[in-house]
């Protein structure tokens, strides 16, 4: 029986390390709709500046803008956009967390990013663990796997490239909660 609607998560250092990851993950098969991560924004303030002052009306404009700032493949991740969690700061978040993070309302959300994690399904002690390590400059990385043999594969590809604090949590038991 295969462990449906799962998610694993990890932490890396740079968003370098982020997108090997993301790289990895679709070369072996994973949907880049089935892949999130979670960015300071002041980590690539700096390229992301002059982006986000050319931001075209066009969603699939502002994009590509944003996913050439961040890397080709981090800005092919579906859903990317810019964020301010209170009591956190300013983000950048891709995939279904992104649509997590918001459909939370995020802006005026108690508990901010521990609280939507933890809505996720991720247990509360690891989702402080995971805001304090994005707060300090990591970038969190999650993959939705359906099957066991999904959720051993993902976890393997993420430590081969360089995670660290992987997990995984069932999604439909945290929905269902």
């Amino acid at each position: 029986m295969g462990s449906k609607n799962t998610a694993v998560f990890g932490i890396y250092k740079t968003s370098v390390q982020a997108e090997n990851a993301v790289d990895r993950l679709i070369a072996a098969g994973f949907s880049n709709n089935d892949i999130s991560v979670l960015l300071p924004d002041v980590q690539s303030s700096k390229e992301f500046a002059h982006e986000k002052s050319t931001k075209a009306p066009e969603g699939a404009t502002t994009g590509v803008a944003t996913g050439g700032a961040l890397g080709g493949t981090l800005g092919l991740l579906a859903g990317i956009g810019a964020l301010a969690i209170p009591g956190v700061g300013p983000f950048i978040a891709a995939g279904p967390i992104m649509g997590a993070l918001a459909g939370l309302g995020v802006g005026g959300a108690v508990g901010g990013l521990i609280g939507a994690l933890v809505g996720m399904g991720i247990p509360e002690y690891e989702a402080r663990r995971y805001e304090g390590r994005v707060k300090d400059g990591g970038v969190l990385l999650s993959v939705h796997c359906d099957t066991s043999q999904q959720v051993s594969r993902a976890k393997d590809l993420l430590e081969h490239s360089g995670a660290e604090d992987i997990s995984s949590t069932g999604e439909a038991a945290a929905q269902g909660a």
